[in-house]
């Protein structure tokens, strides 16, 4: 389970770090007052200076994509515990309710596939990702498809990990049943 966690984790990271946007930095000037400068007497006659050339255009900053806003939410509220985490859920799910709207909806999805939270309800999430997968024209379809792959595992590993402690269960009382012929 932690290693499936640990794989999207570094997937939806991966993702996020190729939409980010990166701006040069740009040089300040000084910060105290400026002094005049006193011209020396020139030994040789100054070459007459280069024409001024364009300066480069400024580009303007392009705003985040949603998906890479999804996943800044989604790195966010996996840190969230308890109080901040249930008020989260409630804020997000209102506004799924009030605008009904991919990016809602999405995380929504998010904050119900956490796993061992009191809301986590993997099958509502799965059906709030099923439209937006049936839509492949959708901007935020390729996310919509890792979170539901993201999602059915879970699901799957949740079901083996209940087997297996039935399993173990089953074997414990054998024991004991064992143990308690002997005496």
């Amino acid at each position: 389970m932690n290693a499936v966690r640990a794989v999207v984790s570094g997937a939806l990271m991966l993702a996020m770090a190729g939409c980010a946007v990166f701006k040069a930095p740009e040089e300040e000037p000084p910060a105290g007052p400026a002094e005049p400068e006193i011209p020396a007497a020139p030994a040789e006659p100054e070459a007459p200076a280069p024409p001024p050339t364009a300066a480069e255009p400024v580009r303007p900053v392009a705003p985040v994509p949603e998906s890479a806003r999804l996943l800044e939410f989604f790195r966010q509220v996996r840190k969230l515990g308890g109080v901040e985490l249930g008020r989260e859920h409630e804020a997000v799910r209102i506004a799924y309710m009030r605008t009904r709207s991919d990016f809602d909806r999405l995380r929504l999805a998010m904050v119900l596939s956490l796993p061992e939270t009191v809301w986590n309800d993997v099958a509502r999430a799965l059906d709030l990702l099923e439209p937006m997968i049936r839509n492949q024209n959708s901007p935020l379809h390729g996310l919509a498809v890792l979170l539901q792959t993201f999602v059915q595992e879970q699901r799957r590993l949740g079901k083996s990990v209940h087997g297996m402690q039935q399993k173990l269960d089953a074997l414990k009382a054998m024991e004991r049943n064992l143990i308690e012929r002997k005496r």
